[in-house]
């Protein structure tokens, strides 16, 4: 029984670990060097990426990109965040993985509604 119960717990921890390591080495504030824009990690060729720029403009959202194929810092930065594709952004601390409309603009009204307090 004691076998078992050592080994779910491994289990766990081996597929948690990227969350545990945030725990002790948590991301650094990349939003803090762009502060009051998203940043978007994105690529020139991806279609998402387009749809993330575009929707970004439409909403009058400030923005900076990092071409992550051009941009040693953006790379890293992108690679640091848990980037497995494209668009990656980061919004006030938030990251979000790939284009999600809804997302982008729940998390960009979060940044807007406490910037007034």
């Amino acid at each position: 029984m004691r076998n078992v119960l050592i080994l779910a717990v491994a289990l766990l921890i081996f597929q948690k670990w990227d969350k545990i390591a945030l725990y002790f080495n948590p991301l650094p504030d990349y939003a803090s060097l762009r502060p009051g824009e998203v940043i978007l990690y994105a690529t020139e060729w991806c279609g998402y990426c387009q749809k993330s720029r575009e929707l970004m403009r439409e909403h009058n959202i400030p923005f900076y990109e990092y071409d992550i194929e051009k941009s040693q810092q953006g790379r890293s930065q992108y690679n640091r965040l848990g980037g497995k594709g494209v668009p990656v952004l980061l919004i006030n601390g938030e990251v979000i993985h790939g284009y999600n409309a809804k997302k982008i603009l729940s998390a960009y009204s979060k940044t807007q509604s406490t910037s007034f307090l």
